[in-house]
């Protein structure tokens, strides 16, 4: 909600415009961007759940995730809103559905969680929400009450131009400056958190907040009190929408914090020897090792900074090593994965996870869109790696379809299919 108005206000205003704006928003199937395609996507990235998750949906409105978080996922879903007519409509929707059981309402304040202990939930989710606190608080915040392995799904509003319009900019700096997607991605990271996928909503999402809304606008009566300034408010960023939509959007985050048994860094020249310690002692042979130094000596292949370790505590030894290098899918350009290795006796414990997700937020963050590994299924799916002939994407030698994976960092960008040319140390 935005507000041209810079007259003084007495509270009795205030009230009027605040109960206004609740009149105008209560009963929409959504307070904010958003669909169920959505948020079943934003689900699919969060990985593998326990049987009966525990979920906190926060700023839930009336609870459309909630509903599909606890049918779907068969979450134990604690909603919270500060606004308890939504609350009410969160209940009975869940109860018709025969989803009572499932799905607990908390009147509470996004900002003030500290009635929820530590460690309490599986999956925290703000959808659209977090705007009311701040990107960096949400993060900052919440981090503590998510169990072991546990994400946390948040969107904001972010900038999709790398020049909005005077407009544009004018109308969200009211309530504070959007950063771009990257951005958020960075501050993620640098908060102690991994990102596991990264997702703008699409023009339809907007519609399902905006169209109903702009009825509820053309129908309101402006003698009601305070409702002409709300009228007023709401046409603006309607037309904000229709006129610089191509400029912003609601960018969706799938976050996990980094496992501090792991601190991990990109590698330097001093490394150099324990990496190549590392892989000698994680392959039967040394070829991995050996592919690492030439890889390292190739220019045309090395990425600075895109190549990682994970250390056995803050003061241990290199325990794992992950190395992006530049291929290219046709003519494009593409980085593959290659190798991983986790000394044996570090092995099974997360320190190849850890090294993993921090090269591949590296990745992300310096914008690079597509990641490619020959690997086992298995263990590369836990990153979100599908088989790569899923966009056409073919190796120049035989292998079995699902052992060649691709990973997509940036979903607004093309995929290019074709075939995969390496580095000439991997002799392919």
């Amino acid at each position: 909600m935005t507000d041209n108005d810079r007259t003084t206000r007495t509270p009795d205003d205030h009230a009027a415009r605040t109960a206004a704006f609740f009149s105008l928003h209560q009963g929409l199937p959504r307070q904010s961007p958003g669909s169920d395609a959505t948020t079943r996507g934003l689900l699919g990235l969060t990985g593998p759940l326990p049987e009966r998750p525990r979920v906190l949906d926060l700023g839930c409105g009336p609870g459309r995730a909630s509903l599909l978080l606890a049918a779907e996922a068969g979450a134990e879903v604690t909603a919270v809103d500060l606004h308890e007519p939504f609350l009410a409509e969160l209940r009975e929707a869940a109860r018709v559905r025969g989803l009572d059981d499932r799905v607990r309402t908390v009147r509470a304040d996004m900002a003030d969680l500290s009635g929820f202990p530590d460690g309490s939930f599986d999956l925290v989710w703000a959808e659209g929400s977090a705007y009311l606190i701040g990107f960096d608080t949400a993060l900052r915040d919440w981090r503590r009450l998510l169990a072991p392995g546990g994400s946390l799904v948040v969107s904001d509003c972010v900038w999709t131009t790398d020049t909005p319009s005077a407009k544009a900019r004018s109308f969200w700096e009211r309530a504070g400056s959007l950063r771009p997607v990257a951005a958020n991605g960075a501050a993620a990271v640098a908060a102690g958190y991994h990102v596991l996928g990264t997702r703008v909503q699409p023009d339809s999402d907007w519609d399902e907040y905006y169209v109903p809304l702009a009825a509820r606008v053309a129908a309101a009566d402006a003698s009601v009190p305070g409702m002409a300034r709300a009228i007023a408010a709401s046409r603006e960023e309607l037309a904000v929408r229709r006129d610089h939509g191509a400029e912003y959007g609601y960018a969706c985050y799938v976050l996990r914090p980094a496992d501090p048994r792991w601190p991990t860094r990109p590698e330097t020249d001093a490394d150099a020897a324990a990496v190549h310690a590392v892989n000698a002692a994680a392959f039967p042979t040394p070829a991995e090792a050996d592919l690492v130094d030439a890889l390292r000596a190739d220019p045309a292949a090395r990425l600075p900074g895109l190549g990682y370790v994970a250390r056995a505590g803050a003061d241990g030894g290199v325990a794992a090593y992950a190395l992006l290098t530049r291929c290219r899918v046709g003519d494009a350009p593409a980085l593959a994965l290659a190798p991983v290795a986790t000394v044996p006796e570090h092995q099974r414990k997360g320190a190849g996870r850890a090294v993993v997700r921090a090269a591949l937020d590296a990745a992300r963050l310096c914008g690079e869109s597509l990641v490619l590994v020959l690997g086992d299924p298995a263990y590369y799916t836990r990153f979100g790696f599908v088989p790569a002939s899923r966009y056409g994407i073919r190796p120049a030698f035989d292998v079995p379809d699902g052992a060649m994976m691709a990973l997509v960092l940036d979903e607004s960008a093309q995929v290019p299919s074709g075939t995969i040319h390496y580095p000439a140390a991997f002799g392919v």
